[in-house]
Parts: C-alpha cells; structure tokens; sequence
C-alpha cells in the first residue's frame, strides 16, 4: 500500500463519497456510494473501501 492509497482509505472512512470521486471522478462508482452512504454511512464506507482497493 503506498501513500496515496492510504490517504484514499482514510478519505473514504470520513467521507465515502469523497474517496471514491477523487478516484473515479463521476462514475458509476460514485453514484453508488452515494446512494449506499444515504442509506447508511456504514454500508458506504464498506462500498468505497472495497472498490478502492479491488
């Protein structure tokens, strides 16, 4: 794991979809740990977790 990826896990847990728009910008990614963080910030920060590190 280098350093940009930490950062990116650390954004994520604070902010799910903030980590993962700054990695996929606009994506169907984003969206979905947009729609997961509304239901709850747990399942949102479980989502981007797992799709910045796959």
């Amino acid at each position: 794991m280098g350093t940009a990826t930490f950062i990116d896990i650390l954004l994520a847990i604070l902010l799910p979809p903030l980590g993962v728009f700054l990695k996929f910008n606009c994506a169907v990614e984003f969206w979905i740990c947009v729609l997961l963080t509304l239901f709850g910030w747990i399942p949102g920060i479980i989502y981007a977790i797992w799709v910045l590190t796959k």
